[in-house]
């Protein structure tokens, strides 16, 4: 059975992804900074992706199991202006979104690159492709993720793993906290198809990369919705 880690697997779209990779047949740990009040129904380890050191103790745990992929779903948002966003939560955006997916496929590749095979997928946002206002950070931080993907889809090639990401838009999540029907109607209409997606959209793409037979996709960005 193949092994997947889901980090921010403690809810929202870590816990979907995580618990249907599970239905698919998948063996599944989880990577949370909180663990739920109920039993997620997976081994979880509570930690933060930001910490680099809890990350690389995370999978050195994993060290005997065949590991198969990765799924960088913890993320953070702020939904904000700049001028009135404090510095400690610039920090900490861009600590969760960009550099905790930086740490986790650090770590994680390590165990994949012995197996020379294996699937990371990392998570993005349409805030990036749409220049949303009120987001600059966010949509930075998921920019750099974008970039990253691409770079590291380079690099591991050549070892039989496979490195792409998703991009949501708007999901009835924990993440859309604090935004207004109008300010989320507005970024739905700006899509090409206007409406708010589905946990369930996500794991169909999630589990396309996943996928043994997915080889020779790498590098790639698939967006929900259309931007």
């Amino acid at each position: 059975m193949k092994l997947v880690a889901v980090t921010g697997a403690g809810g929202g779209l870590g816990r979907h992804v995580a618990l249907r990779a599970q239905d698919a047949g998948y063996a599944v740990v989880g990577f949370s900074r909180s663990r739920p009040e109920e039993d997620p129904g997976f081994p979880l380890e509570v930690g933060d992706v930001a910490d680099r050191k809890a990350v690389a103790s995370f999978f050195g745990k994993l060290r005997k199991e065949p590991l198969w992929g990765i799924v960088n779903a913890a993320g953070i948002a702020c939904m904000n202006l700049l001028l009135t966003t404090p510095a400690e939560t610039i920090a900490r955006v861009l600590d969760t979104n960009l550099l905790g997916t930086m740490n986790v496929c650090a770590e994680g590749a390590k165990a994949l690159l012995r197996a020379k095979a294996g699937r990371i997928v990392n998570f993005s946002s349409i805030a990036h492709p749409l220049a949303l206002a009120g987001e600059s950070v966010y949509a930075a931080s998921k920019a750099g993720v974008e970039t990253f993907t691409r770079c590291l889809a380079r690099e591991l090639g050549g070892f039989g793993i496979t490195v792409n990401a998703v991009r949501p838009g708007p999901i009835a999540t924990g993440i859309l906290k604090g935004l207004t029907k109008e300010q989320i109607d507005a970024v739905v209409k700006r899509q090409i198809v206007p409406r708010m997606a589905e946990p369930e959209d996500v794991w169909h793409v999630v589990e396309f990369f996943l996928d043994p037979r997915s080889s020779m996709i790498s590098g790639e960005i698939v967006g929900l919705g259309g931007s």
